[in-house]
Order: C-alpha cells, then structure tokens, then sequence
C-alpha cells in the first residue's frame, strides 16, 4: 500500500523551529520529486518547498526562503522540512507529496501520491 506519512507537527511560539518528517512506504522515493504544501483555514493550498529527485535542486516559496530547509534520506526513504524563525502566518497544516519526476515539481495536479497532513501552529 502506497503511503506518505506526515509527523513533526505542534505547537511552537513565534521565532521557533520544529522539523516535520515525511516517511514513505509501499514505493520508493529514489524517483519521485518531493514537495511540501500548506493550507490555511479559508485559504487555498500553497507550495511551499520541492526537492528534486536527481541533484537534489531545491525550490522555495519567497514567503519562507531563508527560513525553511528541504532535504531527503533515500536511505530512511523519507524526506524533511525544517522550520527556523516560525512567524504565525505559518500556522496551517502541512502536507508533503510525490510527484514521479526527476526535477522539481512547482504544480499541484504533478502529484500522485498525499499524506494526510500535520499541523502546525505558531503562537505566543
């Protein structure tokens, strides 16, 4: 069975860091480009970040650039996002996806394969 799994999600006050995690199982990730997703309460899905699968290139949304870093563990099959200086507008659940390419993924309808999400909010 074909499965991405979030975690890493929670609660953290403005100017924190969590990690979130994306594990995957029932396929390998060696092949897939990875992306990471947000949505808000009464606000579209965004992109966040994406990381290829080839040469490991990297794309990130202005909103977190400098603060936001992708990578991935073939090995683990898993892929990570972390989170530095949270501000609130991160608040929003976090879904990560795969796209079968070996170059980064910036559209949505790309992606095959959804986790179930994991939220994350930043508040004082």
């Amino acid at each position: 069975q074909v499965q991405l799994v979030e975690s890493g999600g929670g609660l953290v006050q403005p100017g924190g860091s969590l990690r979130l995690s994306c594990a995957a199982s029932g396929f390998t990730l060696d092949y897939y480009a990875i992306g990471w997703f947000r949505q808000a309460p009464g606000k579209e899905r965004e992109g966040v970040s994406c990381i290829s699968s080839n040469d490991g290139s990297t794309y990130y949304a202005d909103s977190v650039k400098g603060r936001f870093t992708i990578s991935r563990d073939n090995a683990k099959n898993t892929v990570y996002l972390q989170m530095n200086s949270l501000k609130p507008e991160d608040t929003a659940v976090y879904y990560c996806a795969a796209a079968p390419s070996l170059h980064v993924v910036t559209t949505v309808y790309e992606y095959d394969y959804w986790g179930q999400g994991t939220q994350v909010t930043v508040s004082s």
